[in-house]
């Protein structure tokens, strides 16, 4: 029988969702299944798989079950330096994603949004249009539920599926229907060798085995994406968008309006928009023309741009303490996402940053912290990288090493008509279980101040 080992080896937020799905997926094509988990694996899922009659164990690999499998099936997290990827890569043992495993398993139509920022965000704006008109949607990758469950278990005609460069490392056959690339900035270099281009090839992989029937979406003013698609010779149709009217793009803002010129013609109010910020006019075009493209009404696409409600965890407005916004936007991981956090403010900030560093660059954000921020707040396991950068900017700075610790320290420094932001620029795994487990803490001491 061709046997599969599913491995894992840090927490996730899900906990192992993904891995769970591969198991079960590949269970019931036959597969003789094997699952290891470094660390461990949460009971909803221990139950799953024994329902299905799965082997797994946890906190440890047996290297001589996983490297007698014939295929293995790696969670995102497990960089390719670990040792049991290393070993499994020198007896040639293919390793490859739970997204591509469930690939091979459906002829549904992927729509796939990957980039740097915004992914979450246009995943569920994406996902919201089709489920409002009525459409068979799944979500899946980052966000929603495992593919390869859905798959298995309860199959769409559609998934909007989020990917992140870790996943789309290690896909190879799979093929997205729609691809979208909202942009590419410095993330996740101490994964990649410190080498961005290294980040950038994984990202590019969105348009792997795309032919001239799928649609390729992306965001022509950035200078990287712009730089890369010189190098590739590209099949599918292309829907490049921008800010604002420019040669060559078929969605941009002009004169206050959000207009779409292909594939069907399209308009609206941009004040109608539900969504606010500059960052988020690239997410509501890349939504609105991939809805487009998949045929969805234009009256659905309308009223679905105009009531999504967001996402949480991202720009999350949570309440109104002494005269002061709390605003979580704990899923800003990265220099970039902060940038455009603090970009929207229209009032002065407290900012909250810091964590686990991925190899920041944050002089980026400089000129915006010297403009709209009051005050800083560092929060992380060890700040010396945030002193080294923000000390000597003239503004206060706090220093503290856990959220109740941090939240003290906002509500003595914040002014009435002022913002407190969590958006921190780094990982949460220094203090946090996962980035929502840092925005939940945040939102819960914020409303008890």
């Amino acid at each position: 029988m061709y046997t599969c080992a599913v491995i894992r080896q840090y927490p996730s937020a899900g906990e192992g969702e993904s891995g769970a799905g591969a198991a079960v997926l590949a269970k019931k094509e036959g597969y003789d299944v094997f699952v290891s988990d470094m660390s461990r694996i949460a009971d909803k899922y221990k139950k799953m798989l024994d329902d299905h009659g799965i082997v797994w164990e946890e906190g440890h690999h047996t290297e001589e079950n996983i490297l007698n499998a014939d295929e293995i099936i790696k969670s995102p997290g497990i960089p390719e330096t670990a040792p049991m990827v290393t070993k499994a890569v020198e007896k040639g043992i293919p390793i490859i994603s739970e997204i591509e495993f469930a690939g091979r398993y459906t002829h549904s139509k992927m729509i796939c949004i990957t980039g740097s920022n915004g992914k979450t965000t246009t995943t569920s704006l994406i996902y919201h249009i089709f489920k409002a008109a009525g459409y068979d949607a799944g979500l899946a990758g980052n966000i929603g539920n495992s593919l390869a469950l859905q798959v298995a278990e309860d199959p769409h005609e559609y998934y909007i599926i989020e990917l992140s460069s870790f996943q789309l490392d290690n896909m190879y056959d799979f093929r997205a229907d729609i691809a979208i690339l909202l942009n590419i900035t410095p993330d996740h270099l101490d994964r990649y060798d410190f080498k961005m281009q290294n980040y950038v090839d994984a990202k590019m992989r969105i348009i792997r085995n795309q032919t001239k029937d799928d649609a390729f979406i992306y965001w022509a003013d950035d200078p990287i994406i712009k730089r890369e698609l010189e190098k590739y010779d590209i099949q599918a149709i292309q829907y490049p968008f921008s800010e604002l009217k420019e040669k060559g793009v078929i969605g941009y803002i002009e004169e206050g309006q959000y207009k779409i010129e292909q594939p069907e013609p399209f308009n609206m109010e941009q004040e109608s928009l539900s969504l606010t910020g500059k960052h988020n006019i690239y997410n509501s075009l890349a939504a609105g023309i991939a809805a487009n493209v998949a045929g969805i009404k234009k009256e659905n696409i309308r009223k679905s741009l105009s009531d999504f409600p967001g996402v949480e965890h991202r720009l999350e407005k949570v309440c109104m303490v002494r005269g002061v916004q709390y605003i979580n936007d704990s899923k800003a991981t990265n220099v970039d996402a902060c940038w455009y956090a603090l970009e929207a403010m229209k009032t002065k900030v407290i900012l909250i940053i810091g964590g686990k560093d991925k190899g920041n660059d944050y002089e980026p954000i400089k000129p915006l912290v010297r403009e709209k921020c009051s005050g800083i707040v560092y929060l992380g396991a060890d700040n010396q990288k945030l002193h080294d950068n923000f000390d000597d900017m003239g503004i206060p700075v706090r220093d503290t090493h856990s959220m109740k610790e941090c939240m003290q320290a906002c509500y003595e420094m914040a002014q009435p008509g002022e913002t407190v932001l969590l958006s921190p620029c780094c990982a949460s795994f220094d203090l946090f279980k996962n980035m929502e487990d840092r925005g939940e803490q945040f939102k819960e001491l914020a409303r008890n101040l």
